[in-house]
């Protein structure tokens, strides 16, 4: 039975005024809503089992919105305080109308700790307000730098990290070029609030059958949500596991709308792949720290790649500038580098210092074996990643099974535990390094929409003004290698930082050259002294959060 939350009628004026302000303290967005990651750490302060507070979310958020308004969340503190005066928590607690009677005077909850989160957030209200004669401070300055609207200046004062400091230089300094050049439709798609806050995320890659299900598996020490496991190929869609109050599959359609979560960019692939992709909420403390992105078994073959009815190389490509670390997972009975495969592989170009290629299931066969196994895969990889450095191959069985010593014998099995602890301590090195990544993607970007705004103009500068207009533009869009040169000689551009040429001549030939704009010295400049001057005035005033 579905229950709606208690009307706010039924909440005395005194205790409403309490639960807004607890309800300010846990919306750490200032969006006017409370989302799961920001009720697990609000609803624990009640120390309740994790079982109640998983049923207390459940019958709060009765539409299955993913997020708390005031009055789910005042449905929910009541919950809380109804559990802990001892009555179990079911749905219809609250549906009956003793119990609607008795909620007007329902006190509050017990919440550990949380007068002295209060006073901290009061506080530098009450200091700017001292020292000013009036308060300037804002609940959540954060917020509003991503609507339609938001043109106002934020001062320095107002960034308090380094994650909110690049929100202001982007929103700032970086989007206004990256709209006047159509930056979006030609590389990727505006950055929003979710895009910076979001935790780091490890993908796996590889053919089916690999063991990169079950390698997710074994570090949650459980299965999630819609994991099905088998010596087919059995993911058959790209599934991002991640921190949530309680188990639950959320639809890709879904998913890509929702404004807490960074995959809006996933639209651009269509209804085909959205209808292939998933979010699979769980508990878990590793989840805190992570998030997971599970995808299908790359196949090998014309027939089964024509079969795909979306653009899998496009997407992996997307995952992998969003993700902190790549894992290519590799059996030692499927050495061999298909087409599709390697497709895959050559998009991660420019993404290589977060490739980390894992020999899984390395225990099926023995120490001689496993030499040659070894060397086959250097060999098969050299093929592909055209690199003269040798990768880095971690070596190992990632399941619940203890490893099998009377094939790998003792000189093995001490090797999987030392490649394992490397592995597992690179993980673990993830969250530490997020901060400074984001910082690294964040300038790549800012160049890559530099050298946009460069080659958009210079096009545009090549049109002539009155005749013959559509023939200079497909000699142009024919001959882009060319003036890709033009481009680098003119203003002393590194060649490796151009884009795809094919790949650019795609999207332009959808657009008429002689529309974009002309080049705008001040939007550079502006670009310029970000990546100079306030990125590292940024990186020298705020400690990375992680540390």
């Amino acid at each position: 039975m579905e229950i709606s939350p208690v009307p706010i009628s039924t909440c005395s004026k005194e205790n409403q005024q309490i639960y807004q302000e607890w309800f300010d303290c846990a919306d750490t967005d200032g969006d006017g809503r409370i989302t799961g990651s920001d009720a697990i750490k609000f609803f624990a302060l009640s120390n309740l089992p994790r079982p109640d507070l998983k049923q207390v979310w459940a019958i709060a958020d009765s539409k299955r919105q993913g997020f708390l308004g005031f009055g789910e969340f005042i449905t929910a503190m009541q919950l809380v305080s109804l559990a802990q005066a001892g009555q179990s928590i079911t749905q219809d607690l609250l549906s009956s109308e003793s119990a609607a009677v008795d909620l007007v005077n329902l006190r509050p909850p017990t919440m550990t700790g949380l007068d002295a989160l209060l006073a901290k957030k009061r506080s530098p209200k009450t200091n700017e307000s001292d020292s000013n004669g009036s308060s300037h401070s804002q609940p959540s300055p954060a917020a509003g730098w991503f609507s339609s609207k938001s043109s106002k200046k934020i001062s320095l004062s107002s960034v308090t990290s380094i994650v909110d400091g690049l929100k202001k230089l982007y929103i700032q300094k970086l989007k206004p070029l990256e709209v006047t050049y159509r930056f979006n439709d030609f590389v990727s798609p505006s950055l929003t609030n979710s895009d910076f806050d979001a935790k780091p995320m490890v993908m796996l890659l590889g053919q089916y059958s690999t063991g990169k299900t079950t390698f997710i598996k074994h570090l949650l020490k459980s299965s999630y949500p819609g994991a099905h496991i088998g010596p087919e190929p059995t993911t058959d869609r790209f599934v991002v596991v991640m921190s949530g109050p309680d188990e639950r599959s959320i639809p890709g359609n879904t998913v890509a709308v929702q404004a807490d979560m960074p995959f809006s960019g996933l639209t651009t692939f269509g209804t085909a792949f959205l209808s292939k992709f998933q979010c699979s909420q769980m508990p878990h403390p590793l989840l805190e720290h992570f998030t997971f992105v599970d995808t299908p078994g790359v196949l090998s073959g014309e027939k089964q790649r024509t079969q795909r009815a979306y653009d899998f190389t496009g997407v992996t490509s997307w995952f992998a500038a969003k993700c902190d670390l790549i894992l290519l997972l590799f059996d030692p009975h499927k050495l061999d580098v298909s087409d599709e495969f390697k497709r895959v592989i050559s998009s991660l170009r420019g993404h290589d210092d977060k490739i980390r290629v894992v020999l899984n299931k390395a225990d099926q066969v023995d120490t001689q074996q496993l030499m040659r196994v070894y060397g086959a895969l250097m060999w098969s990889l050299g093929k592909v990643i055209n690199t003269p450095e040798v990768m880095r191959v971690y070596i190992g069985s990632f399941n619940d099974k203890p490893v099998n010593e009377a094939a790998t014998g003792p000189i093995g099995k001490e090797l999987f535990e030392k490649e394992q602890e490397d592995l597992l301590s690179d993980l673990k090195d993830v969250p530490k390094k997020a901060c400074d990544r984001r910082i690294n993607e964040f300038v790549k970007r800012a160049r890559a929409a530099k050298i946009h705004a460069y080659i958009i103009s210079h096009l545009r500068k090549e049109m002539p003004a009155m005749m013959g207009k559509a023939k200079t533009q497909q000699r142009l869009i024919d001959n882009l290698e060319d003036e890709f040169a033009k481009v680098q000689r003119e203003f002393h551009l590194p060649p490796g930082d151009f884009p795809n040429a094919e790949h650019f001549r795609e999207t332009l030939s959808g657009y008429n050259i002689d529309k974009f704009e002309k080049l705008k010295p001040k939007m550079i400049q502006a670009v310029d002294d970000m990546l100079g001057y306030d990125i590292p005035d940024l990186l020298k005033n705020f400690r990375n959060p992680y540390d």
